[in-house]
């Protein structure tokens, strides 16, 4: 049996923890919240609107309804932000029940990304609301976003499993990588369109930012209602899988490392 092979066994018999896991994370972030899963659409419209105050001056007048065209990619990012700082720890932050169990490591980290991911899925809610208020059209493309959301989930489950395997090892690479996330926001075009950058700028955004290929497809499904353009839609799953790769590999080779450090 190939590696792989195996590896999508183990992963189907643990289908019920995985699923075990992401109901208890979903259930711990909203325990003792008034509102509960309600603050998941709450949450990024009331980021919407301070960014949309912000930012409406410098960019509004060349943008057609800017609260839309700011959470479409907020949305993005805030599940690549959330979903890989929490891969990142689930390591270290399950040690006591890795010494005990003979669980595949690979489990926790996968489990905090789908929850994280169930929790985007979620807080799509309050882009509807978002387009309903403003007037915006609804395309059949936006039927299509579960594609960008399949994409991004792929880049994050591999960046995620690279992020749990150096914290394992190198403490201080959760103070690095809230650095090199703020930063991530503002090299993506969210809040700001991509055209009033200078070419040269435009070009790296273009070719070495993954996060451009999602904002960006999912922008055409749901803003514009158009089709991605080849290069971005199959660029997207190329990044996507080369970051699964990665991730995965690395994790493997040091995972039985683990126990010694966390």
């Amino acid at each position: 049996m190939s590696a792989f092979r195996y590896r999508v066994k183990v992963l189907y018999q643990y289908k019920d923890l995985i699923k075990e896991l992401v109901s208890r994370d979903l259930k711990l972030k909203y325990r003792r919240s008034f509102l509960g899963y309600i603050w998941s659409v709450l949450n990024p419209l009331l980021i919407m609107m301070v960014l949309t105050v912000v930012f409406s001056t410098m960019f509004n007048k060349n943008i057609d309804n800017y609260p839309v065209y700011l959470l479409s990619g907020r949305v993005l990012y805030d599940f690549l932000k959330l979903s890989t700082n929490n891969a990142m720890k689930s390591v270290t932050g399950n040690a006591a029940l890795l010494k005990k169990t003979n669980v595949p490591k690979y489990i926790f980290t996968l489990a905090k990304v789908t929850s994280c991911m169930v929790d985007m899925v979620l807080s799509m809610g309050a882009l509807v609301i978002v387009m309903l208020v403003t007037g915006a059209k609804f395309y059949w493309t936006f039927l299509l976003f579960p594609v960008v959301v399949l994409q991004m989930y792929i880049f994050c489950c591999g960046l995620g499993f690279l992020l749990a395997t150096l914290n394992v090892f190198f403490r201080d690479i959760v103070y690095i990588y809230n650095a090199i996330t703020t930063a991530w926001l503002y090299l993506t075009p969210i809040i700001y369109p991509l055209e009033r950058l200078p070419e040269n700028m435009q070009f790296l955004i273009r070719e070495f930012n993954p996060m451009y290929y999602y904002v960006q497809q999912f922008r055409d499904l749901v803003y514009t209602g158009c089709l991605p353009q080849a290069r971005v839609f199959y660029g997207g799953w190329i990044i996507a899988f080369i970051m699964l790769v990665i991730g995965v590999t690395v994790f493997q080779r040091k995972k039985d490392k683990f126990i010694l450090y966390i």
